[in-house]
């Protein structure tokens, strides 16, 4: 993986200390509050409902084993002892004190780490699909690629004032686990008709209030013309963009009003010229850091002792059918670790299960972790014959929770309990839901389902493509939720539709459980997944069952 340069590290100590020097004049008073907010905004530091809120890039989700166990020391010196994973692949800390944040970055300045690009109208922290470089199905690691991204983006002069906040993601696999069509602009790795590979370039994306998937607008760029390509991109956003409605100044606005064949035209023209400035360093740049990940060495290991507990512990085998996918390599697998106990706040590790998950990474993992966009943490690179000694680690620590994909690996964005911009509560709704299932004894007869749970409008919660998307609105001072069905974030991305009226707190748990008891009796085969259920048989017996239809007329 990517090791900061001299220059890096001093770039990122300068910054810190640029950012000091305000923290320290707007405690004496010497800025407002509206002064210090730009400024705060461009080192990741929000203002929450109750206290600062400091977001850490972890960029294309790729973290080391020492960078985790700083996340761990940041969690309890300077926070409440744990730290939050979001759906960007970043870490949130959600009580630092003001004097104490540029403490923070300076401590992740130590171990290659920072908070810039985490917030503000400025293209994002670049994610990744968090199998990448191990997948069986992937075409090439798409991580060199995005870390080229990131190095163009951070600090670009042209680009640190749009429209509005940009967000890119990128996958080198024909099967999209990054979710890349609901994002400003997302890569899919393709091959041409020789077999190179390049990659599709999707447009327009985003969720929110006005939901849209992303449009293809080449269906095959040549890695050689990427960076042009996605800077001509943004430049004709940053240029078209609405600067006059924050709610209508997204690109996927842009798109829509533009329409994607004139904007096509428009950033063809645009790459021309820019293409031609490059003259070859992008790929020099990037050749230096492809070198830079180049896969881990994978010795062979007798699979007898994995062997030996799949068919002797039955917890272990439910956890590994759950939670363990296919590596790219034989006798090796990929170990998502959910942080999605049931009952817990999804996405939240303490310091000593980061711990635990830094010395696994090293004691098995070749020195990688990865933060999914689903709020759970990934060992990309484990031999089949240490997958008991593992599962055995994360069970002491809380940690081995096989549901994976399941109904209570919910995503959740942290909602009313911290949330300015919220309207209504997420994480009790997330623990509902989990401990009312596993009570139920259901969840590994139901299956693959996403349910996705978003507090407000901005659907940080992905709750559009959720299977089954909760979105929590204030209704005249009443927690309210709405429920979309359908929805879809893989390659084959679609919004989900929105079933009827919405739901009290109170009856919100009880409405899922009508509609999971419907998918039951509707579902084919025992083997049909909730989301092919719902492509079968629409919209319709869904909603019936979800508003006791049939009850209340027969009432």
């Amino acid at each position: 993986m990517y090791r900061y340069t001299d220059f890096d590290a001093a770039f990122v100590r300068q910054r810190v200390a640029q950012f000091r020097a305000q923290v320290a004049r707007r405690i004496d008073g010497s800025l407002t509050e509206d002064e210090f907010k730009p400024l705060r905004l461009m080192n990741g530091l929000y203002l929450q409902l109750h206290a600062y809120m400091l977001r850490v890039a972890i960029p294309y989700g790729t973290l080391t084993p020492a960078q985790m166990r700083q996340l761990a020391m940041i969690a309890e010196r300077w926070d409440k002892g744990y730290g939050h994973f979001t759906t960007r692949q970043n870490v949130q800390f959600n009580w630092p004190k003001l004097q104490d944040v540029p403490d923070m970055l300076d401590a992740l300045a130590d171990v290659g780490m920072h908070a810039i690009q985490t917030s503000g109208n400025t293209i994002r922290n670049v994610t990744a699909d968090h199998f990448a470089g191990a997948a069986a199905d992937e075409i090439e690691d798409p991580r060199p690629v995005a870390e080229l991204l990131r190095q163009w983006s951070t600090d670009h002069p042209e680009f640190q004032f749009l429209p509005r906040k940009f967000k890119i993601a990128v996958t080198g696999s024909p099967n999209d686990r990054a979710v890349t069509k609901a994002h400003d602009i997302g890569l899919r790795m393709v091959r041409d008709p020789a077999g190179a590979p390049g990659f599709e370039v999707i447009v327009g994306g985003g969720l929110g209030r006005t939901p849209m998937i992303g449009q293809v607008i080449r269906g095959f760029l040549p890695k050689a013309d990427l960076l042009p390509y996605i800077e001509a991109i943004v430049a004709v956003y940053n240029l078209l963009g609405r600067r006059d409605n924050k709610y209508k100044a997204r690109i996927k606005i842009t798109v829509h009003e533009t329409g994607l064949d004139k904007l096509r035209a428009l950033v063809e023209a645009e790459f021309a010229t820019r293409r031609a400035l490059f003259d070859g360093v992008d790929q020099d740049w990037l050749a230096g850091i492809e070198a830079q990940f180049a896969p881990p060495a994978l010795a062979t290991k007798p699979l007898a002792p994995f062997d030996a507990a799949y068919r002797g512990d039955p917890v272990f085998r439910s956890w590994v059918n759950t939670n363990v996918d296919e590596h790219r390599a034989a006798g090796h697998a990929i170990v998502s670790i959910s942080l999605k106990a049931h009952g817990a706040t999804p996405g939240d590790a303490t310091a000593a299960q980061m711990r635990v998950m830094a010395d696994l990474a090293e004691a098995y993992g070749h020195d990688e972790l990865r933060i999914s966009h689903e709020q759970n943490v990934i060992l990309p690179h484990v031999a089949k014959a240490d997958l008991p000694a593992v599962h055995a680690q994360l069970k002491a620590a809380g940690l081995a929770t096989a549901n994976i994909g399941l109904i209570s690996d919910i995503i959740a964005c942290p909602g009313m309990d911290y949330c300015a911009l919220a309207t209504a509560r997420s994480i009790p709704v997330a623990q509902d839901i989990a401990t009312r299932f596993a009570a139920l004894k259901l969840e590994h007869d139901i299956g693959p389902l996403k349910i996705k749970i978003s507090g407000c409008i901005n659907a940080c919660g992905h709750h559009h493509v959720g299977h089954i998307g909760i979105l929590g609105l204030d209704r005249a001072g009443v927690e309210t939720y709405q429920i979309t069905l359908g929805g879809d974030g893989t390659e084959d991305a679609v919004i989900g539709a929105r079933t009827g009226p919405g739901f009290a707190y109170d009856q919100i748990v009880p409405a899922i459980e009508r509609l999971v008891f419907a998918y039951l009796d509707l579902r084919a085969t025992p083997d049909e997944s909730f989301l092919d259920a719902y492509k079968r048989r629409g919209l319709a017996p869904f909603k019936a069952a979800l508003y006791d239809i049939e009850a209340r007329d027969a009432a």
